[in-house]
Order: C-alpha cells, then structure tokens, then sequence
C-alpha cells in the first residue's frame, strides 16, 4: 500500500538508446529479428556476406610472409657493403702511405679512393634497401590488421542488453558504412520526461 501518490504527467523514456549501424559495405545474410526482441550484450544483429574478404586476408597474410622473409636478405646485403667499405678504406690508407713513401703511384691512390667512394654508394643504397624492406613489412602488417578488421565488422552486434525498437535490416538488403542495422533501447531503469 502506498500512503502517498504523486501525480505526474509526461512520458517515459528508455535509459539507453543506440543505432546500431555498418561500418563496411555488404549485403545482409542473416534472418531479421523482429521489433521487441529481447537481446543480449553481444548478440548478432546483422551478418554481412563475406564476399572476397576472406581472399584479400590470405593475399596480405602472404604479402606480410614475402615482406619478412626479405628482411635478413637486404640485412646481409647492408652487412656485405659494409664489409666492402672497410677493405677499400683499408686498400685506401695503404695504398696513401706508400704514395707518400714514394713506393706507389697517384694513379693507385685515386683508384683506391674511387674504390671507397663506391663502397660508400654501396653501403647507402644497402641502407636504402633496408628501409625499404623495413616500410614494406609495415605496410603489409597493416594491410593484414585492416583486412582482419574489415572482416570482423561484418557482424554487428548488441552493445548492450535490452529491447530492440526496429526490425534488423531485412535477409539480402545492402547495408552501406553508417547503414542502420537495428535500435536498441535499455528500459531497466526507465525515466519519466515531461
């Protein structure tokens, strides 16, 4: 028994309300679930074809083991030019010391020198090629992460429990990205506006 009442006027109002919406453009495979259906945190709303998604995933998968196995060739190639370097640095200093003992030509100590310059050429472009290699394997990382990402949103899902407000996108409709899949309303608690 209740001693005293209020009286009020208004109307209530869900405590929670979310469209649900695509993030990627496909079509909907999934049965629709009617308006008042009462869903879970984590259940499906919508689930989107596929198509080749599953393709594009193997294809960077692949990609990012190409990337990889590359890496310890252009580090061997950069270790190869340095190697390079130090022996024409060594010809280079030799062959200037017995320039100045007078025991070898100019001719020698400009070919030794040519020889380290080229060396040095050769250490850059080996340095180049690591970055390369190393800009290759990061660009295949995240062609992987992203076409994993496109595949995990082809299920939409509830963000919370509750009700749903609207039938889920009808078996075969195309959902666009911001396409809206379904509402979902929270009405434990429930407000009282007005």
């Amino acid at each position: 028994s209740i001693a005293s009442a209020v009286v009020l006027r208004g109307q209530t109002e869900a405590d929670r309300q979310v469209d649900v919406r695509a993030q990627t453009s496909a079509q909907v495979v999934s049965e629709p679930l009617s308006r008042g259906s009462v869903v879970e945190a984590g259940d499906v709303l919508c689930r989107l074809d596929p198509g080749t998604r599953e393709a594009v995933l193997a294809e960077t998968k692949a990609r990012l083991l190409e990337a990889r196995a590359k890496k310890p060739e252009t580090e061997a190639r950069l270790e190869e030019a340095q190697a390079r370097l130090d022996e024409a640095m060594i010809n280079f200093n030799a062959a200037t010391k017995l320039a100045e003992g007078g025991f070898a030509s100019e001719t020698r100590v400009a070919s030794a020198q040519a020889a380290v310059r080229s060396a040095q050429a050769g250490v850059a472009a080996a340095q180049s090629g690591l970055q390369s290699t190393q800009a290759g394997l990061e660009s295949a990382e995240a062609s992987v992460a992203a076409a994993s990402r496109e595949i995990e949103n082809l299920t939409i899902t509830a963000p919370f429990g509750g009700l749903l407000e609207s039938d889920t996108a009808e078996l075969g409709s195309l959902l666009q990205p911001g396409s809206l899949c379904a509402t979902v309303i929270r009405l434990d608690p429930i407000r009282v506006v007005g």
